[in-house]
C-alpha cells in the first residue's frame, strides 16, 4: 500500500473518533481493509508510540503519523528474551528495553491478548515471561501493579509489584525516597560533581514540564550528579535520584546545559534555541543502571546492577574513539 500522509493534529471535529475512521478520512476515503491493514503493520503512531489498534478513539491535539515504513518491534520486545532478574510471589524485577512503554495507555486497556501481542508493553511481556517460567497461563496469573515506570525510549531495570502488600509497601519505599535508583546518561561538554534540586511543574509555559522559581509552587526534585568518565566532547554521568519525579534527569540536565544525548524533546536552552546535537546517540542515552529496595514481605535488602546496553555501550566507544 502506497499510502502518504504528512504528519497531523487531531482537530476538534476529529475528537472522539476513532483512529482507523479519521486516518481513512484523511486519507481520502480508501478501502476499509487497506486502513486496517496500515495500523495493523505498524505503520501508524499516536503521540510517541505505534498505535496497532484500530479502534483506539483520539483526543484533542494528539499527533498522528503515518510511517513510510513498518515500524519493527525492538528484538528484545518478546517474553522470551526478556531478563527476569527476580521473581517471587510478591515482587518481579525485569530488565526493560529501549523502545518498549512501562505500562499500556489507558485508551489500550481493554485490549485482547491478542492485540497486545502486536504491540507488548513491559507489563505484559513480564507477565507472559512469568507465565513461561511458572509454566502457568498470563491469564491465571495475579495482575502486576505499577510501582514506579521508565520512559519509552529508557533501558534499565524495572520492579512490579505482584501482590497488593508489595503494591503498598513498595508505594511506600518510592514516596518515603528510600529506593536506590542510579542511571548512568551522556551529555555534551564538561559537567562536575553536583546536587540539582529545583521544583517541577508539568508546564513551565511552552506545554513542556520544567522548572518553576515561583515558590510554593510545584514538586520538589533533587537529582545528585557523580562524572564516571570524560569522553572527548561529553562526560559519562551517574545520576542518582533522590526523588523521581517525571523525566526529571533530562530536565535538570537540559536546564544545566547539558541535555541527555538523543534527547528529542528537553533539547531546547533558556532563550528557546534548539541545542545542536551532534553526538549520533542511537536513541535517548539514558539507562537506569541500579535499583535497590526493601523486600516488601521480608524486609531484606535487594540489589540489582545492570551494564550499558549493547547500542549505549557502542555510542560510548564511537565517543571514545573521536
Amino acid at each position: 500500500m502506497s499510502f502518504t500522509l504528512a504528519p497531523f493534529t487531531v482537530t476538534p471535529q476529529e475528537v472522539g473518533f476513532t483512529l482507523a475512521k479519521v486516518l481513512r478520512a484523511r486519507l481520502g476515503g480508501p478501502p476499509w481493509t487497506d486502513v486496517r491493514k496500515l495500523i495493523a503493520a505498524r505503520r501508524v503512531k499516536v503521540g510517541d508510540s505505534v498505535c496497532s489498534d484500530e479502534a483506539r478513539r483520539l483526543k484533542e491535539d494528539e499527533v498522528v503519523v503515518l510511517l513510510e515504513h513498518p515500524k519493527p518491534l525492538p528484538r528484545a520486545a518478546h517474553p522470551e528474551r526478556l531478563v527476569v532478574r527476580h521473581l517471587d510471589e510478591h515482587v518481579v524485577v525485569v530488565e526493560k528495553p529501549a523502545g518498549v512503554n512501562t505500562v499500556r495507555h489507558p485508551a489500550e486497556l481493554e485490549w485482547s491478548e491478542e492485540r497486545r501481542e502486536l504491540d507488548p508493553t513491559l507489563q505484559d511481556l513480564t507477565q507472559w515471561a512469568v507465565g513461561r517460567q511458572l509454566n502457568r497461563g498470563a491469564r491465571d496469573l495475579p495482575r502486576l501493579r505499577i510501582v514506579h515506570r521508565l520512559d519509552k525510549e529508557t533501558s534499565g531495570l524495572v520492579v512490579f509489584a505482584r501482590s497488593a502488600l508489595a503494591e503498598r509497601e513498595l508505594g511506600m519505599q518510592f514516596r518515603k525516597h528510600t529506593v536506590v535508583r542510579r542511571y548512568l546518561t551522556v551529555v555534551p561538554g564538561i559537567l562536575g560533581a553536583q546536587t540539582i534540586k529545583s521544583n517541577l511543574v508539568t508546564d513551565r509555559g511552552d506545554g513542556r514540564r520544567g522548572s518553576t522559581k515561583l515558590p510554593g509552587v510545584g514538586k520538589e526534585a533533587v537529582t545528585h550528579i557523580t562524572p564516571e568518565e570524560r569522553l572527548p566532547g561529553y562526560t559519562l554521568l551517574s545520576c542518582r535520584l533522590e526523588t523521581g519525579r517525571t523525566h526529571q534527569i533530562r530536565i535538570h540536565l537540559s536546564e544545566a546545559g547539558h541535555p541527555v544525548c538523543g534527547d528529542k524533546v528537553y533539547c531546547k536552552k533558556a532563550n528557546g534555541e534548539v541545542f545542536d546535537d551532534r553526538s549520533g546517540a542511537p536513541r535517548l542515552a539514558l539507562h537506569a543502571t541500579e535499583l535497590g529496595f526493601e523486600h516488601p514481605a521480608t524486609n531484606g535488602r535487594l540489589h540489582w546492577t545492570m551494564p550499558l546496553p549493547p547500542d549505549l555501550t557502542k555510542f560510548a566507544e564511537r565517543l571514545r574513539a573521536r
